[in-house]
């Protein structure tokens, strides 16, 4: 499972890393056009949404590597690697409830959008950029599930 979840978490860096590739692209269009007065107003919307993929895939990703924003204040105090175990996996769990929330009306969220339109790109629909919603609270929440069976696992063995 471990395996699994690496791969999947090198697929959404990679992913994520082309979002932003693109969103600086983008910009850099944007910036070379208003300079020369030309008006390419569709690079707005491109690095907008493309920027918000980037966000969301590099945030799943990150939960994967336990670098998403969080306190230690108290975990770096605990000497005790059991209760530090513990306060992990509680840890987890909270998070792995909002993940299950963000995957659940983030799928409500995007179904609602789908059809709209893009302003500069009227052909373009707007379910595709609600998508990165529902498909970071569903990696998070793999990751954090597995995150969970590993510390339950370490506990059971007698601590980390």
């Amino acid at each position: 499972m471990k395996k699994a979840l690496g791969y999947l978490q090198k697929v959404q860096i990679v992913t994520g890393g082309i979002f932003l590739s693109i969103f600086l692209g983008s910009v850099v269009i944007q910036m070379a056009c208003r300079y020369m007065g030309i008006a390419a107003v569709w690079t707005e919307d491109v690095s907008m949404y493309s920027f918000i993929w980037a966000a969301f895939m590099g945030a799943a990703a990150m939960v994967y590597e336990k670098q998403h924003f969080a306190f230690t204040s108290i975990s770096d105090k605990l000497t005790n690697k059991k209760v530090k175990t513990i306060l992990s996996i509680v840890i987890a769990i909270i998070m792995l409830i909002v993940s299950i929330l963000m995957f659940y009306y983030g799928c409500q969220l995007t179904k609602q959008f789908w059809n709209y339109r893009w302003v500069s790109i009227q052909e373009f629909k707007r379910g595709p950029t609600w998508l990165c919603i529902p498909v970071c609270g569903a990696t998070s929440t793999l990751y954090l599930i597995g995150e969970i069976i590993e510390n339950v696992n370490s506990l059971m063995k007698g601590g980390k």
